[in-house]
């Protein structure tokens, strides 16, 4: 799980992904970029709400996750918002991801994009998505919360 204590600031936060998916297990992984995403990350200019992480060749990849251009960049140096960018895992964090995406049919989303110690890092999630059914249970579970919590603030 990544870590939210000292240095971490959170950039980006994909909030839908604990609606839609039920998350396993997180894993915290650097993320390649370019100097002009850096700087647009740092700013506060990413999106995770579409995106996704795919293995290709035993490296795993980033996709659909908006990174704006950055605005005093000229439009050489600048890159496209939607690119794949390469995460940074180990080579068993890795081979655990390939043998759990393939055998179980299970996703790589991204949770949260953050800046920790002066570098961006992401906390993807191995998940499985939610059936409806699921969905309003949850819904029902967290109404339920906040009726007693309401019951007992009353008293």
């Amino acid at each position: 799980m990544a870590d939210r204590g000292e240095g971490s600031k959170t950039v980006a936060d994909n909030r839908q992904a604990r609606y839609l998916y039920e998350i396993l297990e997180t894993y915290e992984a650097g993320i390649e970029l370019k100097g002009t995403e850096v700087k647009s990350v740092r700013q506060g200019k990413a999106n995770l709400k579409d995106g996704y992480a795919t293995i290709r060749d035993e490296e795993v990849w980033l996709n659909n996750v908006h990174i704006s251009p950055h605005d005093t960049a000229s439009q050489v140096f600048n890159h496209d918002p939607r690119r794949s960018r390469k995460l940074l895992l180990h080579k068993d964090e890795i081979r655990r991801l390939i043998g759990k995406v393939e055998q179980k049919g299970l996703t790589l989303i991204p949770l949260r994009l953050y800046l920790k110690g002066g570098r961006v890092k992401v906390a993807i999630a191995l998940a499985r998505g939610k059936k409806v059914y699921d969905k309003r249970e949850d819904l029902k579970r967290k109404q339920e919360k906040r009726e007693i919590e309401r019951a007992l603030k009353s008293r």
